[in-house]
């Protein structure tokens, strides 16, 4: 087959044949970080997820049921346009249960949920706005994209926002991520390129409560999606590279209806006070692996230290000098490793800081 005939195909109108539409429903792995997806037709377009029907899947095949009893359900919970089939074409993100209603182990959401729809946290509308970096990798050595195999770049300095074939390498599928995310409907509110090459960055929100978490799985998804076609592979990593190379986080800028009234920055402050006291059960639920890059270098706090301060990149949680001027505002929880799971640390600082 030709690949002007295939992209024809891949590009067919469906309206022309009716109302039927293709709804891609997308959940998490076992891993609790790999995402899996499965298509199914559907008699015309849905809107609300509520509407949609209920599926399954075999989750002996992601780890994440017994063989003899492998029946895991989707229950579909927030809807985006698919940037990939268009038209009136959806893509379905559901988290997993039992079938006896249970969520199963690697479902966070439902546990943020009783915590974003508890009545003290609802009425204080907690915002998010998630930094998530990430690294490209070349597929068939698993190196950072545009490094010489085994080799490494120029040191730090030049890559960061940078422009030019020397120093910015994958933006193209960058770009077209960024594009796909607002056609889905994603809050996406920037990219750039990150301090080590190769690797970048791209910002949702402001978000409400646990849409902040659906909006990044859905990001990632499509993220995934588009480098499966460049043939290059995306890594959650949180630090890719050893040595003086930057790893990757996805800060986590975070108000409350209180914080961001006059008077807010008290308020902030008595928050920070409270995941303080909480600083191991945070670190233990911010991703694996970031030992390896919350060492006190490149631009990060020590993992076993607390710190916050204004301005302070190298603190635990920075405080803007906007928010400290203005007395309101938001504060940035700098400790999240990249391949976190949004929904667990989302209603984590909302359950400390609100709750706690």
């Amino acid at each position: 087959m030709t690949s002007s005939l295939l992209s024809d195909l891949m590009n067919l109108d469906l309206s022309e044949s009716g109302e039927k539409i293709i709804a891609e429903y997308v959940w998490i792995g076992g891993s609790g970080l790999d995402m899996r997806s499965k298509a199914r037709t559907l008699p015309g377009p849905v809107s609300d997820p509520s509407k949609l029907p209920k599926w399954n899947y075999d989750g002996s095949s992601t780890k994440q049921a017994p063989g003899k009893d492998s029946e895991v359900v989707l229950y579909p919970q927030a809807i985006f346009k698919d940037p990939f089939r268009r038209g009136n074409n959806i893509l379905v993100i559901c988290d997993c249960y039992t079938p006896a209603g249970e969520p199963i182990p690697t479902n966070k959401r439902a546990a943020a949920a009783k915590i974003f729809n508890n009545p003290a946290v609802a009425a204080e509308e907690p915002w998010y706005g998630i930094e998530q970096e990430y690294t490209f990798l070349q597929k068939d050595t698993n190196w950072p994209l545009g490094w010489a195999v085994g080799g490494f770049p120029a040191p730090q300095g030049p890559y960061y926002c940078s422009a030019g074939a020397d120093k910015a390498f994958g933006r193209d599928i960058v770009d077209a991520h960024y594009k796909a995310c607002i056609y889905a409907g994603i809050n996406i509110s920037g990219i750039n390129a990150e301090v080590m090459p190769g690797q970048w960055e791209f910002q949702v929100g402001p978000c409400v409560g646990i849409s902040a978490g659906d909006q990044i799985w859905a990001a990632r998804y499509i993220l995934e999606r588009i480098t499966e076609m460049a043939g290059v592979v995306l890594s959650l990593d949180p630090k890719p590279v050893k040595g003086e190379w930057n790893g990757a986080g996805a800060h986590c800028n975070y108000s409350t209806k209180s914080m961001r009234n006059d008077g807010g920055y008290e308020i902030i402050k008595k928050a920070i006070e409270k995941l303080k006291l909480r600083h191991k059960e945070h670190i233990a639920a911010y991703g694996e692996g970031n030992e390896r890059r919350l060492t006190g270098r490149c631009e990060t706090a020590d993992i076993h230290t607390f710190s916050w301060g204004v301005a302070n990149r190298g603190a635990s949680v920075r405080v803007g000098r906007d928010t400290e001027k203005e007395g309101k505002g938001y504060f940035e929880d700098r400790r999240p490793a990249s391949n976190m799971d949004p929904y667990l640390v989302t209603s984590m600082i909302a359950e400390t800081t609100i709750l706690g």
